[in-house]
């Protein structure tokens, strides 16, 4: 059986200028059974997530026309349902981080194995099954998780967050004043069998951070325990 068949409906757009690996990747997660389409331009990719609105987009950041940074920003100022993930070279870590910090999900570095592409997207897609109805919002003093709706409040205030930043605020208040490691979380929140770099927490986090506490330098639900990692305090 396809273990990617409960997410058969889902759609995939992969930006990317270089014909041969646009195609291998476009095949790979055709054959996992995803709807994919193919943008080799920035503009393109632009026009079709607005009006296809993808899942996932699996996203260059050297595009011919426009900066991939630049693509990513305008389509999270549009829609921040679609989950990204960048496709970047080993040189580009700067713009990886930058990419996180402007609301990338994940990133697959240069060269890769599309299987582990294709596992990459899977596990973006994994958190968003439906949960069960019955499952009641999360009450923290001036905070309100709803994991029904996927939303949070703070005093009333709708949180902007991305699908990720989310899935984190979620785990960890669905666990409060457990301590969590980065390789915890990246098992629990990211769901990932294999990973070499845990960064993507920490940028997460401070992303988290800057959206919910009120003085992000010193949080008051999302807790750093050096040496250790993170925890929720309620």
């Amino acid at each position: 059986m396809n273990p990617l068949a409960h997410h058969a409906r889902a759609k995939v757009l992969v930006v990317e200028d270089e014909p041969a690996i646009a195609d291998v990747v476009a095949r790979y997660l055709k054959r996992a059974g995803y709807e994919t389409t193919v943008a080799a331009t920035g503009q393109s990719a632009l026009r079709q997530s607005e009006a296809a609105r993808p899942d996932v987009v699996v996203l260059d950041l050297m595009l011919p026309d426009l900066d991939g940074l630049e693509v990513m920003r305008r389509m999270r100022r549009d829609d921040r349902r679609s989950a990204i993930i960048l496709l970047t070279a080993r040189a580009e870590e700067s713009d990886r981080i930058v990419g996180l910090r402007l609301g990338a999900d994940d990133y697959v570095v240069k060269p890769f194995s599309p299987a582990e592409l294709v596992a990459r997207v899977d596990a973006v897609l994994r958190r968003i099954d439906p949960l069960p109805e019955r499952e009641a919002p999360l009450r923290f003093d001036r905070l309100l998780i709803d994991p029904a709706a996927r939303t949070a409040e703070f005093d009333r205030r709708l949180l902007e967050l991305t699908q990720r930043e989310f899935d984190l605020l979620l785990f960890l208040a669905r666990h409060p004043g457990q301590v969590f490691t980065r390789n915890q979380l990246m098992d629990h929140v990211w769901r990932y069998t294999f990973y070499t770099d845990t960064s993507t927490v920490t940028v997460h986090i401070r992303r988290l951070r800057a959206k919910l506490e009120p003085d992000p330098a010193r949080p008051r639900h999302v807790e750093t325990v050096w040496g250790v990692g993170y925890r929720f305090a309620p």
